[in-house]
């Protein structure tokens, strides 16, 4: 299941997202989308976890959640 990340602090990175949902089971992706030629981030990316009941849990887990002085907004793609 692919799922959306928003509302990401400017310097977090794709191993942190990877590290944060783990916790809830494995990690196929995650990405953190950047601005084309500044590098910057978007403020938002996705991760994608191959079982959805472990999606699921993330969601429901990590929405809202302080991440980088930040609430996460986690939801389905």
């Amino acid at each position: 299941m692919n799922i959306y990340v928003g509302n990401l602090a400017p310097e977090v990175t794709e191993a942190e997202l990877t590290d944060a949902f783990k916790a809830f089971g494995q990690v196929k992706t995650a990405e953190v989308k950047r601005e084309l030629f500044s590098g910057a981030s978007k403020g938002f990316g996705f991760v994608e976890m191959p079982g959805k009941q472990h999606s699921l849990d993330a969601i429901a887990g990590l929405n809202g959640k302080d991440f980088h002085g930040r609430p996460l907004r986690v939801n389905e793609a």
